[in-house]
C-alpha cells in the first residue's frame, strides 16, 4: 500500500488503477487489482478488497466496506456504513442484450445506511434496500427491502428482522418490542415497520459498541 500524490490521505495498492477526476475521502484503503472509474465519489474510511470495480458516477458514503470481487456499477448509490460481501452481484439494467445499447438507461439502486449484503447475493437493479437490512448469502433480491429486514432465498423473501449489530430480533406473538443481545438497544415493531427506540437511525454507534468492546452475553 502507498499514498498516491493525488490522494495523499488514501492508501492505494500499486496494482490498483484510479481514473481521474474522482473523489476519495481520507482514510480509505483500496487493495489489489481494484479499478476506480472517473467521476466516482467515495467517502472517508472506506475499504475495498481485492478486484473491486467502481463505475463512473457511483456515489459511496463513509465507512463502507466492500469485500473481494464486487463490481459496483453506474446507477448504484451506497450510503454510509454499507457492507457488500464477497462476490455479491449488483446490476444496473433489468433486460440486458448484447446487441442493444442501453447506455444512459441505467436504473438506480439505493443502498441505505448500514445495509448488509451477504456473499454471492444478487441485487436486481431499480430497487431500494432499507437501513440496516440484512440480505443473506446467496439470496436474490428483486424488490424493495424494508429497514432492518432479514431477506432469505431465491427470490429473497422477508423472514424476520435484524438489529443494527446484526442479531435477529424476536417479536413473538403480540410482543412489539425486542432487545438486541449485543448492544441492549430496544426495537419496536409497528405496522410492519421497525424502529430503534434508543438510537436514531442516522446517529453513529457509540464508540465502545462500534468497536465490539461490550459483550452481548450479558443481555441473553
Amino acid at each position: 500500500m502507498h499514498s498516491n500524490p493525488t490522494f495523499p490521505e488514501v492508501k492505494i495498492h500499486e496494482s490498483a488503477w484510479v481514473d481521474t477526476p474522482c473523489e476519495i475521502g481520507k482514510g480509505t484503503k483500496i487493495w489489489h487489482f481494484c479499478h476506480i472509474s472517473r467521476d466516482a465519489e467515495i467517502g472517508e474510511n472506506c475499504s475495498f478488497g481485492q478486484n473491486v470495480y467502481v463505475g463512473e458516477e457511483v456515489q459511496i458514503g463513509n465507512s463502507v466496506k466492500v469485500q473481494n470481487n464486487v463490481s459496483i456499477y453506474t446507477g448504484c448509490t451506497l450510503e454510509d456504513e454499507v457492507f457488500l460481501g464477497p462476490s455479491c452481484v449488483l446490476t444496473n439494467v433489468t433486460n440486458p442484450r448484447s446487441q442493444v445499447n442501453r447506455h444512459g438507461l441505467y436504473e438506480k439502486t439505493l443502498f441505505r445506511r448500514g445495509a448488509t449484503i451477504g456473499a454471492n447475493a444478487t441485487i436486481v437493479c431499480g430497487i431500494t434496500l432499507g437501513r440496516y437490512c440484512f440480505v443473506a448469502a446467496g439470496s436474490v433480491v428483486t424488490k424493495d427491502v424494508p429497514d432492518y429486514a432479514l431477506m432469505l432465498g431465491n427470490p429473497a423473501r422477508h423472514k424476520g428482522w435484524m438489529s443494527r449489530h446484526g442479531h435477529r430480533l424476536e417479536f413473538n406473538g403480540e410482543t412489539t418490542e425486542a432487545t438486541c443481545p449485543e448492544s441492549g438497544f430496544r426495537y419496536r415493531l409497528e405496522n410492519e415497520t421497525v424502529h430503534c427506540l434508543d438510537l436514531d437511525e442516522e446517529t453513529p454507534l457509540p464508540e465502545n459498541l462500534a468497536a465490539g468492546q461490550q459483550s452481548y452475553r450479558q443481555f441473553k
